[in-house]
């Protein structure tokens, strides 16, 4: 895929590391001369430019791109650079960094984002999936189509523990997308069988998670 980022901070720049590891092509945008670290991310393409202007996304090649990823510090900036994305280039996916909790309601379909990524809300994601066995934690939001990433780790009592995934009456608009097992994913089909410990995760909107919940852990309702 060819991606583009908007801000070449620590942030914009670890992810364009990840992004090239991963074969994909990766052209870093930033207004900030000192930002221009090409040393830093030397398979990457750079363009010294402001994100929010029209000119620099087309001289960035937006029409010709798959993702761009909104990561600079600055929440405005990145609202904008994803609705001129979305509106101007019709580019098919959006992925905004969101730096402060309380921007995060405007990180939406109205202002082009498909997927908001806020750290503090990660972060407290990862605790508590680290310390709660059989509740049900919201990992992150599809913005678009406002269904949920959840993770449950399924305890020791759970009914449904020893039954095959596809004898299981899943709540509606759930999908079981993975298990991780002693640390490994797995792909789940009709006839693996869930086992005490095993980590969930689910797309689910939020309509469903109560039933969900209450179907993997009853008595953590």
């Amino acid at each position: 895929m060819r991606i583009v980022i908007a801000g070449a901070g620590s942030v914009g720049r670890s992810i364009a590391r990840e992004l090239l590891g991963n074969g994909h092509q990766v052209l870093l945008v930033d207004k900030d001369p000192a930002a221009i670290r090409v040393a830093g991310v030397p398979d990457a393409q750079w363009l010294l430019a402001d994100a929010c202007e029209i000119a620099s996304l087309a001289e960035a090649g937006l029409a010709d791109c798959d993702v761009v990823v909104a990561a600079s510090g600055d929440d405005k900036v990145n609202l904008v650079v994803s609705l001129l994305a979305k509106t101007e280039y019709g580019v098919p996916r959006t992925v905004a960094r969101v730096n402060n909790p309380k921007n995060e309601w405007m990180f939406d379909e109205a202002w082009g984002v498909d997927v908001a990524v806020s750290t503090p809300r990660l972060m407290t994601a990862l605790v508590e999936e680290a310390v709660s066995v059989g509740d049900l934690v919201r990992i992150f939001t599809f913005q678009q189509s406002q269904a949920n990433m959840v993770e449950l780790t399924l305890p020791a009592d759970a009914p449904i523990a020893g039954t095959r995934v596809g004898d299981i009456d899943w709540p509606a608009d759930t999908v079981l997308v993975c298990i991780i097992r002693a640390e490994r994913p797995i792909a789940p089909s009709r006839d693996d069988t869930l086992e005490a410990h095993d980590e969930l995760m689910f797309v689910a909107t939020p309509e469903s998670e109560d039933a969900l919940q209450k179907l993997l852990s009853p008595t953590h309702v």
